[in-house]
C-alpha cells in the first residue's frame, strides 16, 4: 500500500531563501543519495544555503534536460511562503514541472494552479498518504526491522538508514530502505509521509510500510522526529510502535545543543534517548534492542572526529560512528546491527 511515484527528472532543486541549513535537508538528501538525478539549485534572493551544485536558472536548467523543480525545503510547518512564488511560476513557465514534499499542497495556491493550467505543467505532492490506510494491530510480523531514531529532527536519521540499507546489501543480505518522510520517498521512488498520517492510523502506516517479510530480510526504516520533541513526539511514537523494530540505532548532532526551530527545549542525552526509545518500543517488540549510534560529525575535522567517536563509544559501551565518513567504526556499527 506504500505509495510508489514516477516522478519527472532531473531535477532543479529549490532552496527559496532559506538561511538554515537544517531546513534545506531534501535538497542536500537529494544532492548526496541521488546526484545523477539533480542539475543544479536555484534559490531567491537573500538565502545563504547552498547545496553547492551549479547555480542555475529554470530556464537554463531546462536547456540542460531538467524537467521538473523540487522545493528542497523543508520549513517549520511545511509552508509554501509567498516570497517563492514568483520564482515557482518562473519555473513553471520554463517548461518545469513542479514537485514538493511540503505539506502545503501545490494545487491549493492559485497562482500555481493557474500558471500550471494554463502551461501544462505538472504540480506534483509528494506528502500525500495512501489511502484506506489501517488500524494497527500490533501483531508481530515476520522478517527483521531496523528503525533510526533521534535526539532531534535533521540529526542524521535518513542518512543513516540509508547508509545502513547499502551496507547490508553490500554484505549480501536482503535489505530495502523504508522511507517515511518526504526526502526519503523523493530518494527511494517510494515510501509513506508518516507527518501526513492521521494521529489514529499511525502505526498501521508504518505496520504496512514493513510487511511481513522472509526471516531474514530486513527492513531499514527511516526515522522521524523525536520522542522528546514538543511538537513531532507523536509521530515518532507511532512510528516506533508500528515498526515493532528489532534493532534501534539513535542519531545526533553533538554540536547541537537545543532543538531546531524550539531553542527553548535543550537536548537530550543520547543514553536518555536510548533508554526512552527501548522503553517505549517494547510495547509492540519486547526484544527491541540499540545496536549502537550515528553521530553527524561534519562540522569536525578527521582527527577530533575520530577521538570523540572512540569517546562516546567508551563512554556509552556500545559502536558509535559517523556513516557518512565510513571507516571501522561504521563497520562495528553494521556488525552490532546485525548480531
Amino acid at each position: 500500500m506504500s505509495q510508489v511515484l514516477d516522478l519527472p527528472h532531473p531535477y532543479l532543486l529549490f532552496l527559496g531563501d532559506t538561511t538554515e541549513k537544517g531546513y534545506a535537508k531534501t535538497a542536500f538528501g537529494l544532492r548526496d543519495w541521488a546526484r545523477g538525478r539533480c542539475v543544479g539549485e536555484w534559490s531567491c534572493a537573500g538565502a545563504t544555503v547552498t547545496t553547492d551544485l551549479p547555480r542555475l536558472t529554470p530556464k537554463e536548467a531546462r536547456a540542460r534536460g531538467a524537467r521538473a523543480l523540487v522545493i528542497g525545503v523543508a520549513n517549520t510547518g511545511g509552508v509554501i511562503s509567498e516570497s517563492w512564488i514568483p520564482s515557482l511560476v518562473e519555473a513553471l513557465e520554463s517548461g518545469l514541472d513542479l514537485i514538493s514534499g511540503m505539506h502545503a499542497k501545490l494545487g491549493n495556491v492559485p497562482q500555481l494552479k493557474a500558471a500550471a493550467e494554463r502551461l501544462g505543467r505538472r504540480l506534483i505532492d509528494v506528502r500525500t498518504p495512501p489511502k484506506d490506510i489501517p488500524i494497527a494491530t500490533g501483531d508481530k510480523r515476520s522478517g527483521k526491522r531496523l528503525l533510526t531514531v533521534g535526539t532531534d529532527c535533521a540529526v542524521g536519521k535518513k542518512y543513516t538508514a540509508l547508509a545502513l540499507a547499502n551496507a547490508f546489501s553490500r554484505r549480501g543480505l536482503d535489505a530495502d530502505f523504508r522511507a517515511t518522510g518526504q526526502t526519503g520517498i523523493l530518494i527511494a521512488g517510494g515510501g509513506i509521509p508518516m507527518d501526513a498520517v492521521v494521529a489514529d492510523f499511525e502505526a498501521g502506516a508504518a505496520e504496512v510500510l514493513s510487511p511481513d517479510a522472509p526471516a531474514q530480510h530486513w527492513d531499514v526504516i527511516e526515522g522521524q522526529g523525536s520522542l522528546f520533541h514538543p511538537a513531532y513526539a507523536g509521530v515518532s511514537l507511532g512510528l516506533l510502535h508500528g515498526s515493532q523494530p528489532d534493532v534501534i540505532v539513535v542519531c545526533h548532532e553533538p554540536n547541537r545543543k537545543n532543538l531546531l526551530g524550539h531553542e527553548a527545549y535543550s537536548l537530550p542525552d543520547v543514553a536518555e534517548t536510548i533508554d526512552m526509545n527501548l522503553r517505549l518500543g517494547r510495547r509492540t517488540n519486547s526484544a527491541i534492542r540499540c545496536a549502537g549510534v550515528s553521530l553527524d560529525t561534519s562540522r569536525f575535522d578527521a582527527d577530533a572526529a575520530a577521538r570523540l567517536l572512540a569517546a562516546e563509544s567508551a563512554r556509552l559501551g556500545m559502536p558509535v560512528a559517523d556513516p557518512i565518513r565510513a571507516g571501522a567504526a561504521f563497520e562495528r556499527l553494521v556488525d552490532s546491527c546485525l548480531a
